[in-house]
């Protein structure tokens, strides 16, 4: 009898670690650094969060293009997944038309590959939120 109190009790608290990591990673996804800030890791949070979103709003200011979903060319369905890892800063940034424009500046090139790493970046930040909140990571 006690033993399966035992064993209900680690279920539901793994079973809680398991959605709290996936809130962690989707809410690390959307926002910078977002998972972070849901589990209390105050300075890494506010780091990712203004990192990604510097480098997010540097590559925009450097003319970016911002890449949309087809299946046209390879390498632009690896930029739109890039650019798509940025969460709601590329979301909002497509629904508002900013890296629609032509590319007019030679900087343009440097700002679409700030844009992706940023992304990229912020899908590694959300993985390891997802990882601290299941206990993989301390």
């Amino acid at each position: 009898m006690m033993a399966q109190r035992e064993d209900a009790a680690k279920q539901s608290a793994a079973s809680k670690a398991n959605r709290l990591g996936y809130m962690a990673l989707v809410a690390g996804w959307l926002v910078p650094g977002a998972g972070h800030l849901m589990l209390k890791r105050w300075g890494r949070g506010l780091l990712v969060l203004a990192s990604i979103s510097c480098m997010f709003v540097l590559g925009m200011m450097m003319g970016a293009r911002l890449y949309a979903p087809n299946t046209a060319d390879l390498l632009d369905m690896l930029g739109f997944l890039g650019d798509l890892g940025a969460g709601l800063l590329y979301l909002v940034g497509h629904s508002l038309g900013l890296g629609q424009a032509p590319v007019q500046v030679v900087t343009a090139d440097y700002g679409a590959k700030f844009v992706v790493v940023a992304g990229l970046l912020n899908l590694i930040s959300a993985v390891d939120a997802h990882s601290i909140a299941v206990g993989r990571k301390p």
